[in-house]
């Protein structure tokens, strides 16, 4: 059979007349059909042949040519194209009325139509209509009849009560066209479906599954209505009973179901209530905004949306979470909730929806439960792709059932087949995991059983181990292993491992070792239990300390240029240390590693929450009365300044600059008193003090000259310069900047920020030096790509935007100024004592362009990711000095514009 050829085989066409000239086809299957025939067992072949007889009868009362049946699915051609709807409605009707063995063993049947020119050859049909007309039934649902436009054109006269829906322009798979789709509606048919299955893709950002997902038929069919009439469901389970895997593979079947998408967030990471809203917020790609609480930002987006947004572990900020999951609800109508917990949430009109262990029954056909279906598949996984012997089966059943069906019990029991034969295992079980203290409460807290066991048969080392390990929030290296321990870990490592207590995990740089969360949980138990923890860690947050620092540092312990990049893999870990530092560790550990976290934070676009950590250390010095030196309060206060004022707060953040000089005069230590009086500019600035601004800069090197610590007043340096050249004096601006070089290559800290170049590069802009300009732009923007400093790299694309305009380029200018500015609102950073600048660029190129072509341009930058501008931006040609380009003056190019 030729690609385009259909029909022959198994059906009726060699015997019966075929439609010529316009050829209605229809394309039929049952939607989940695999699944289905999974659930039936042998109890699917009467569903199917009562499926075909009910299809079969229909098609010939309305004169349908069978071409083709395979399996589930049907090929029938009509002359007409009414008759062709028709027997679709009678069909499905049909269907619905039939008296099946059970509701779940109803046949959900998805049908296609499609019209087009055709003629049979030795009874079949050889053209891409036909193929067109199985693209169209693929993009229907079950219970759901669809036909193409071609077919709605063709349709006369339909009977009362019968309709055409239209569903819109959507591309079929395989066709580079759009095809106008329409929904037959009628009694008796459903109405309410998903989009159709078009190349038009749902977003989504769930997570893919590390492992194949075992059983649960029953389970995802009952979850799944029940999201599908409830605004707020959550599945409620032990640790361990495959809450996360459920709701996710429950998300995937519905992607087709919410227009605005499926959006996942996992809560175990956030460990601070007042970050709550920040967490779910990350579902969506959402981040803190200047001057306005997070909840509002999450309303506003999901206000006019359809989605469902699934939240992930809420047992560990029930409280923090119920009133933003309740003010969602209440803003959001077009929005639902999927959680998982140990625990309800506890809200009005909550669904509580209990996970069931995995079925420990046989199945009706003899095959294995669900719980030892996941048995054998992770068993021959450990055992390297060798499946378990049927002689094991029994003993497997047992192991199961002693288990109660836990998925995460029954992953940990299958890591052991790899060493112990399933007998062997079923015995430890029986020895081991039910000998306790008969009825007490834990007597049935499986998972914990389970922990228990593999607990209690580790040696000293490395049950210590165990309980140290869990004080680190994500993946680890060995060195920090070793750090922790002080000891070598390999041995008692090797055994954790081995015993599926810890995971290691092959990088391209080494391997890491991690702990699931449950196990994490049961190793804090031990920790605090064993009179360690406060010990433990105090390890782990001089870690954390060690290794920022380290960040910033060579093998040879030479300081080295700081990169955002090397802290992006410890941020987790920090916080995690944060967060004892404010409940039950060393309060001034915690400012000095807030103090690592400081730039990271605001290149990052979450000054807000450094600013939330900075409060809390606060609150802990005033608890427990822990006296700081003046000193460390210097650098906090001074820290929490250049926060508030990224993040918009400007009287905080002159208010707190205030506090830091206070401390740093106290303190006695003339270089941090200027570092902080350096920085007085920029809230001044903000507030709208220039002129006092100025000022204070001024002062702040006079100062510095005195007390011989000109390094200190780099960054009075950079807000003058700033300040100047806004007014004019370039020449003024250039020479301080020229004495600011050696100061910010001597400095580790700064130098990555080529800030230097960057306010050259401006200068030179307000020159009309293209050349000089070119040169300095280009140079920040590379170093502050390479270092990780986002936020600033804006700024450098704005500049460069401008470069381009002003040498003849409008069109590039347009598209680096809509990225940049796209980037600054997903980073959440104000554009500070730069914004007039920029507002009057972007002014000038909209006037050269014009308002239209501008628009479209900025559109087309602000779409593109970061690293894609930036690309843009250094493929910008050095001006040609042969032509003239080298200068440009009062906004008007020394070359002829070619856009």
């Amino acid at each position: 059979m030729s690609p385009f050829a259909w029909g022959g085989g198994q059906g009726l066409a060699a015997h019966m007349h075929l439609p010529s000239g316009q050829v209605t086809f229809l394309f039929t299957d049952i939607e989940g059909s695999t699944r289905l025939a999974q659930l039936l067992g042998d109890g699917y072949r009467p569903v199917l042949n009562d499926h075909r007889r009910l299809m079969r009868l229909t098609f010939g009362d309305c004169d349908g040519a069978e071409l083709l049946t395979e399996g589930d699915s049907f090929f029938v051609a009509f002359a007409d194209a009414t008759a062709a709807l028709i027997a679709c409605v009678t069909a499905q009707r049909a269907l619905a009325d039939h008296s099946w063995p059970s509701p779940a063993a109803r046949p959900r049947v998805r049908m296609g139509l499609h019209t087009g020119y055709a003629v049979p050859h030795a009874g079949e049909y050889a053209t891409f209509e036909v193929h067109r007309a199985a693209r169209v039934a693929a993009a229907a649902h079950g219970g759901q009849v669809l036909c193409s436009g071609a077919t709605a054109r063709r349709v006369t006269d339909l009977p009362d009560g019968l309709s055409l829906v239209d569903l819109g322009l959507h591309r079929l798979r395989g066709f580079d066209d759009r095809e106008r789709l329409y929904q037959l509606a009628a009694p008796g048919l459903e109405y309410r479906f998903p989009p159709p299955r078009t190349m038009d893709a749902t977003p989504h950002n769930l997570p893919a599954a590390p492992t194949s997902f075992i059983g649960r038929l029953d389970e995802q069919v009952k979850l799944r209505q029940l999201v599908c009439e409830q605004r707020l469901v959550t599945v409620v389970g032990a640790g361990g009973a495959g809450k996360t895997r459920l709701a996710v593979a429950v998300a995937t079947d519905l992607v087709d179901s919410y227009q605005d998408g499926v959006w996942f967030t996992d809560l175990a990471s956030v460990t601070d209530p007042a970050l709550i809203a920040v967490g779910v917020a990350s579902a969506f790609g959402l981040r803190p905004e200047p001057g306005r609480p997070m909840p509002e930002t999450l309303v506003e987006h999901a206000a006019q949306r359809q989605c469902l947004l699934v939240l992930d572990t809420c047992d560990h900020q029930l409280t923090s979470l119920a009133p933003l999951v309740t003010r969602l609800l209440a803003s959001c109508p077009g929005l639902t909730i999927l959680a998982t917990s140990r625990e309800p949430i506890g809200l009005p009109g909550e669904a509580v929806w209990r996970i069931p262990s995995l079925s420990v029954t046989p199945q009706p056909d003899g095959g294995p439960s669900d719980a030892v279906a996941l048995l054998l598949d992770r068993a021959a996984a450990a055992r390297g792709g060798r499946r378990a012997e049927p002689a094991e089966l029994p003993h497997l059943d047992r192991v199961a059932r002693r288990l109660d069906g836990l998925p995460l019990a029954l992953e940990l029991a299958a890591a052991r087949l790899r060493l112990l034969a399933a007998g062997q295992l079923a015995e430890r079980l029986e020895d081991l995991l039910l000998a306790g203290p008969g009825e007490s409460a834990n007597r049935h807290e499986t998972l914990s059983a389970t922990v228990s066991w593999s607990y209690r048969t580790l040696g000293p080392r490395a049950a210590k181990l165990l309980r140290h390990l869990s004080v680190f929030a994500g993946p680890v290296e060995l060195e920090a292993i070793e750090w922790l321990l002080g000891d070598d870990p390999l041995d008692p490592l090797a055994v954790l491992v081995d015993k599926s207590l810890v995971q290691a995990e092959p990088t391209a740089v080494g391997t890491t070792y991690r702990m699931l969360d449950p196990i994490r949980a049961y190793g804090q138990r031990k920790l605090l239990q064993s009179g360690e923890e406060e010990a433990a860690r105090d390890r782990h947050v001089a870690w954390c300390r060690h290794a920022a620092e380290r960040a910033g540092r060579d093998a040879e312990g030479r300081a080295v240029t700081l990169s955002m990049h090397a802290l992006d893999p410890l941020s987790v870990e920090l916080r995690t240390a944060l967060r004892w530092s404010t409940t039950g560790g060393d309060v001034r550990e915690g400012l000095r590693l807030a103090g690592a976290l400081d730039q990271w934070w605001r290149e990052r676009g979450l000054a807000r929450e450094g600013r939330v950590w900075l409060y809390r250390l606060y609150e802990r010095m005033t608890t427990t009365d822990t006296p700081v030196p003046s000193r460390e309060l210097a650098l906090a206060y001074n820290m929490h300044a250049a926060h508030a004022g990224v993040d918009g707060e400007y009287a905080e953040a002159l208010r707190f600059s205030q506090r830091a000089e206070a401390a740093a005069r106290q303190a006695g230590d003339p270089g941090l008193l200027v570092r902080v009086l350096a920085g007085r500019a920029s809230p001044l600035v903000d507030i709208g003090l220039v002129a006092e601004a100025e000022r204070s800069c001024w002062e702040t090197l006079r100062l510095a000259a005195e007390l011989d610590v000109e390094a200190d007043a780099l960054f009075a340096i950079f807000y003058l310069a700033q300040l100047l050249w806004r007014r004019g004096e370039l020449d003024e601006a250039a020479n301080l900047l020229a004495s600011a070089r050696p100061l910010e290559a001597a400095r580790p800290a700064e130098r990555g920020r080529r800030t230097v170049d960057m306010l050259l590069g401006l200068v030179a802009l307000e020159r009309g030096d293209l050349v000089a300009a070119h040169e300095h732009l280009q140079v920040a923007l590379r170093s502050r790509m390479a270092y990780g400093f986002g936020a600033r790299a804006v700024e450098t694309l704005n500049a460069i935007g401008v470069r381009c305009h002003l040498g003849g380029q409008p069109d590039t200018a347009a598209v680096l100024f809509g990225a940049a500015e796209s980037e600054r609102g997903r980073l959440r950073c104000s554009a500070g004592a730069y914004a007039p600048y920029w507002a009057e660029q972007h002014s000038r190129t909209r006037s050269r362009l014009g308002d239209l072509r501008f628009d479209t341009l900025y559109a087309e930058g602000a779409a593109m990711p970061l690293t894609e501008a930036v690309a843009a931006a250094l493929a910008v040609e050095h001006p040609d000095l042969t032509s003239g380009g080298m200068f440009a003056a009062g906004g008007q190019v020394g070359v002829k514009d070619e856009s």
